[in-house]
């Protein structure tokens, strides 16, 4: 059976890349794409494509027809995130606190990773061995925090953690197989990184296929990083971050 890999936000820079990697391992793969707009990119055509607006309802469609269609994913990896839009930019200090902006990353990099998460539970199986990986974040650590700042980045993905840790019980119970991965990229040369790129160390500004690359090469042993109940949290080269 050739596997079946299912990418959320699959329009990103880095979701893009991963197709590539994707296909470059196995041509046969069946690779779902999931994002609010359809994808343009050299393998776009191969893929099979669901638009959303991640909406419960949505995703409960996205479900229903992968169910129907006994769709048991071997991957499944969740590329959203957000940092800043417009001119809004993480926060320096507490004076910069705003309602709106919190809201906004709670809901891109927290609430819509754990309802992915939720679509996909009824199609993970104990026959079937599954890594669900999220693009989580260094400054998600609360031990690891020397800088402060960024509060509602911050905050937005210790509570994805949370929630992947919490889930990753549930999940023990009800398939097997399946491990879980927060993923930290390291700075990639993507949108949401542009406006802070000039402070990024020489040699620590990575291009997406890097980033790509290196999650897929990781991903090919996931007994290595992490027990079953318990989820990794992991950088770029494969190192544990501090809860």
């Amino acid at each position: 059976m050739n596997p079946v890999y299912i990418l959320f936000g699959s329009s990103s820079s880095i979701a893009k890349a991963y197709i590539s990697e994707i296909y470059r391992s196995n041509p046969d793969a069946k690779i779902i794409c999931v994002s609010r707009s359809s994808i343009k990119s050299d393998d776009s055509q191969k893929t099979e494509h669901f638009i959303t607006d991640y909406s419960k309802q949505s995703l409960s469609e996205l479900t229903n027809s992968l169910k129907s269609r006994g769709m048991a994913p071997h991957q499944v990896v969740i590329f959203n995130g957000q940092l800043h839009y417009g001119d809004v930019m993480p926060e320096k200090k507490l004076e910069e606190l705003d309602a709106s902006y919190f809201n906004s990353l709670i809901d891109s990099n927290t609430l819509t990773p754990i309802l992915c998460l939720q679509a996909i539970a009824p199609l993970l199986t104990h026959k079937t061995p599954c890594t669900i990986t999220a693009l989580s974040a260094r400054v998600g650590s609360i031990s690891d925090n020397g800088l402060g700042g960024w509060y509602s980045y911050r905050a937005s993905k210790a509570a994805l953690n949370m929630l992947f840790s919490t889930a990753a019980i549930e999940l023990k119970r009800r398939a097997k197989q399946t491990r879980l991965i927060l993923f930290h990229p390291g700075t990639t040369d993507t949108h949401l990184s542009k406006p802070f790129q000039r402070n990024v160390p020489e040699g620590k500004l990575f291009t997406p296929e890097f980033v790509a690359s290196q999650l897929f090469m990781l991903l090919q042993h996931p007994e290595t990083l992490t027990e079953i109940g318990k989820p990794a949290y992991i950088d770029w080269q494969g190192q544990p971050i501090n809860w």
